[in-house]
């Protein structure tokens, strides 16, 4: 079992064509229940038991059964350095193995995901490519991709999750910041990326002209576009629609931060099946195709980036990911950016030039008509900021407005393709969807 990928990461312009362009389809997806956290108690809503769920319901999509899966990837390394049980609180002993750890609680790895499979009477018994490195969805979802392409696995199961410690996130409760941190985290890790973000934020309304305040057709439109999204959290745990008022009257936590500009944490765990379009033919879902995979990776010239990086660093991306796929921005019909905090989300809509937006023009194109419903259905999976911080949200709706699934969500525009992703300066990813294995 190995967790290498040739072709992977793929980083430079200029590589052409991805080498597998539509010879690697998705197949099925699932996702579990949703909370704000763990309560602490019940068993059967622990973050494993919801990773669990979403397995299961990944291989129940595809009409698959567990034993005709052969690749397993998952983001072990979230449970790892920057998550590692010290860091979230006090561990369970009083629970009973295999529940003597916060391994199933609060953080799972690969083994204890297999292991559960096993108990659930769903073993993944003809395993033969295991991935326990992946560090983020973007990244995991195009090395799966790869790994498929490359002929490593043939029915590929990749999860991820997102879970909530009450108290911390990442590396917000250490006592020291190392590296470039200490001039940037003094706070925290969370205040530290508002810090960022807010920074360029504030250089795009210098150099383009706008304000804060030009965001909330955004906002609000993730808001009603996850009300639109059965299982999010707000319309599981929040179901009402925020208002202008709400929105300029809110609560800044690092401005022009917000708390509606910024996803909320929650409880929550995806799966998707990737395989070969010639396997894909008889399967129980239309196929969706992968044209095209890039992975995120542009130098900054301090510790904090600037305007000038996040422009550079999504011009690239976006070039690289249409180059793989073949594409040119108007072959891309749904569009679900990394919306983390709704301060940045702009790079992307005009860094991939989606519905002929240009650098400066997001603004204008926000207070136009970007509902589900209309001509520019921009994000219509509500992302994070309209269905939690769960960063798969954008994965699910893609994968359903091109099998023409979403139902209220369901857009009125051409829906053939699709490009998500989540990306910061330095690492993750995008990747292409299509119904047809190429443009």
């Amino acid at each position: 079992m190995t967790s290498s990928a040739g072709g992977f990461p793929r980083y430079a312009e200029g590589m052409g064509l991805w080498e597998h362009r539509g010879k690697v389809a998705v197949v099925g997806y699932g996702y579990s229940e949703i909370d704000r956290r763990w309560d602490g108690v019940s068993m059967d809503r622990t973050l494993g038991a919801f990773q669990l769920a979403a397995m299961q319901n990944a291989i129940e999509d595809a009409g698959l059964t567990a034993a005709d899966i052969d690749g397993f990837m998952c983001s072990e390394a979230m449970a790892g350095d920057s998550w590692a049980q010290e860091d979230r609180g006090d561990p369970r002993p009083y629970f009973d193995p295999p529940y003597d750890s916060e391994d199933g609680l609060s953080l799972t790895s690969a083994d204890w995901l297999i292991a559960g499979m096993a108990r659930e009477g769903t073993p993944l018994s003809n395993l033969q490519y295991i991935d326990r490195n992946q560090l983020a969805i973007g990244q995991e979802t195009g090395k799966a991709a790869q790994v498929v392409g490359d002929g490593q696995a043939n029915v590929l199961l990749m999860t991820y999750n997102m879970g909530n410690v009450p108290g911390r996130y990442k590396l917000e409760e250490g006592d020291y910041s190392e590296g470039a941190r200490k001039w940037s985290a003094p706070w925290g890790w969370m205040t530290s990326a508002m810090m960022q973000h807010a920074f360029v934020f504030m250089q795009y309304c210098t150099k383009y002209g706008g304000s804060h305040d030009d965001l909330a057709p955004f906002v609000l439109n993730q808001r009603r576009n996850g009300l639109l999204t059965p299982w999010g959290y707000y319309a599981q745990h929040e179901p009402y629609q925020i208002t202008l008022e709400d929105y300029l009257t809110q609560r800044y936590i690092c401005w022009p931060n917000g708390l509606l500009d910024s996803d909320r944490p929650v409880n929550h765990a995806f799966a998707m099946i990737f395989t070969t379009a010639e396997r894909a033919k008889d399967m129980k879902q239309k196929p969706i195709y992968v044209l095209s995979h890039v992975q995120a990776s542009h130098p900054t010239k301090s510790t904090m980036a600037t305007l000038e990086d996040h422009e550079a660093f999504t011009d690239s991306l976006a070039r690289r990911l249409y180059e793989g796929a073949g594409a040119r921005p108007e072959d891309l019909d749904i569009f679900n950016p990394y919306d983390g905090f709704a301060t940045f989300t702009q790079s992307y809509l005009e860094g991939f030039q989606w519905h002929g937006v240009k650098r400066g023009e997001a603004f204008d194109f926000y207070a136009g008509d970007i509902r589900v419903e209309g001509p520019h259905p921009f994000n219509s999976s509500g992302g994070n900021l309209g269905c939690g911080r769960t960063r798969t949200a954008m994965y699910t709706d893609s994968i359903e407005q091109l099998r023409g699934t979403a139902g209220a969500r369901q857009v009125t525009v051409r829906a053939e393709t699709a490009a998500m992703g989540q990306v910061t300066p330095g690492g993750n990813g995008h990747i292409f969807l299509s119904v047809h294995p190429q443009i």
